[in-house]
């Protein structure tokens, strides 16, 4: 990078070093070198005519580097925001995506928001579903699972910046770290990737297990709806994220195992992404 550029220059030339490695190198561009000046964007434009000190430059280089080799950028910034909230996020966690607050939306309206229901969320990663529900609903009892310790640390980290205590962290695989409890939903966004699609090469700095769990994409999601009835209470409701070409299948599981009102909704860009059901037998 020219040591006498200004910010403007430093940027567009960032941006034509990402645009082969990147579907939106400006917008990377201006994340990164906000992230490094601890300035919001709008900043950067209105300042893109100052020179960029060295340290800066420096530093900023490096971001552009590692970007262009594959790694994240939230991981690059270490922040990602959901559902409002900002949020710590590593390698140690898969980055939230913005499909699923479509899960989210539809776990906020399947139970009485001023009454005091137990909510479960399986495979927590950032603790971005948990924590969104906790913000939302302070009145729902939040457990949050992850088979990751360190993904569980960057949880605990986000509820302890955002002042959300009242969650209850567990580690275990799936149900094994709640046996005997029931609640009233339990929602996930479990790995639902097929573990041959070439898809997940682009994926490759996220953790794999939160990824893919099988060949076909849907065990996670088998396992989870197969276990759930026994920790449900009558009426209780199952919420999914799953892949585009999933829900008729995921739809079948829930009816299988007697999940009644099974209906699928669309991700804000209007592709299948979440399906649901409640619970009915006792």
């Amino acid at each position: 990078m020219n040591k006498h550029a200004t910010i403007a220059e430093t940027m567009l030339s960032a941006a034509q070093t990402l645009d082969a490695h990147s579907e939106s190198p400006r917008l990377d561009a201006e994340i990164l070198l906000s992230s490094i000046l601890d300035l919001p964007r709008s900043a950067l434009i209105a300042r893109g005519n100052e020179p960029l000190g060295q340290r800066h430059r420096q530093a900023y280089a490096e971001l552009i580097r590692q970007r262009a080799q594959g790694t994240p950028v939230a991981y690059l910034t270490g922040r990602r925001e959901f559902w409002s909230l900002p949020l710590k996020v590593s390698p140690a966690v898969l980055i939230p995506r913005p499909e699923t607050e479509s899960l989210l939306e539809q776990a906020l309206g399947l139970l009485p928001r001023d009454e005091a229901c137990a909510v479960l969320d399986l495979g927590t990663g950032s603790g971005a579903i948990a924590l969104s529900l906790a913000h939302e609903r302070p009145r729902w009892s939040i457990t949050a699972v992850d088979l990751s310790a360190a993904a569980l640390e960057v949880a605990r980290y986000n509820a302890q910046v955002l002042d959300l205590p009242r969650i209850q962290w567990r580690l275990g695989s799936w149900f094994d770290a709640v046996r005997g409890e029931r609640f009233h939903l339990i929602v996930a966004n479990p790995p639902y990737v097929s573990a041959t699609d070439p898809a997940l090469e682009a994926l490759s700095a996220e953790p794999l297990m939160a990824l893919t769990a099988g060949p076909s994409g849907l065990e996670a999601l088998s396992a989870i709806i197969a276990e759930a009835p026994a920790h449900l209470y009558p009426r209780g409701w199952l919420a999914l994220e799953h892949g585009l070409t999933q829900a008729q299948e995921v739809a079948q599981l829930l009816e299988r195992r007697g999940f009644a009102s099974v209906r699928t909704y669309p991700d804000f860009s209007g592709r299948p992404r979440v399906t649901l059901g409640v619970h009915t037998q006792h």
